[in-house]
């Protein structure tokens, strides 16, 4: 069984991306964000998702941990994909979407990037209105990203993963999801 991190800051399409890939590959598809959103919702700590990233450092850390668990229980007998996001960028700073305790319980064949121009993002994000998204500038994206960029790096070190990074890019969608097919049938 193969066990794949995907990941993507919002707005870079990595959920749309996955969508479509999923209709061409046998895996089963986890998002790491709604799991802690139905912990912390049953926990009456969060109303939606997007309050997730205002509560405290060590709430989340918590959230987290019950969520690898969960998706380790999940993913023993299928090819697993998992959603997520690499750092969540929290008022207090960059926090690690996937700390050591995750990464222990998880043990993941593969990060994959979902990456886009920072311009495209921000059109993006103004044009979804199912979210309630902060306001970034082109620094604090390109910030992000590269965040995302060490902090996978940093991932696979301590779990002998890959990391493959794909571009996302206005009006190339068949071309990214092609891209993301083939790298999943490896």
């Amino acid at each position: 069984m193969k066990l794949v991190v995907l990941t993507g800051i919002p707005g870079s399409g990595s959920t749309t991306v996955l969508g479509k890939a999923l209709e061409e590959v046998d895996y089963v598809h986890l998002n790491y964000g709604d799991i802690m959103t139905e912990i912390a919702i049953k926990e009456k700590l969060v109303d939606d998702r997007d309050a997730l990233r205002k509560l405290p450092a060590e709430t989340q850390k918590a959230i987290q941990a019950k969520a690898a668990k969960e998706i380790k229980e999940r993913s023993e007998n299928d090819n697993v994909i998992v959603d997520t996001h690499c750092t969540i960028n929290t008022p207090a700073g960059f926090l690690p979407g996937l700390p050591i305790w995750v990464l222990e319980q998880l043990q993941p064949d593969q990060f994959i990037l979902i990456e886009a121009h920072p311009d495209e993002i921000i059109y993006r994000r103004l044009n979804d209105d199912t979210r309630e998204r902060d306001l970034q500038k082109v620094k604090e994206i390109e910030l992000h990203q590269q965040m995302n960029r060490a902090t996978s790096m940093a991932y696979a070190t301590l779990t002998g993963a890959t990391v493959k990074i794909i571009a996302n890019h206005d009006n190339h969608l068949k071309s990214t999801v092609n891209k993301l097919v083939n790298v999943l049938k490896l």
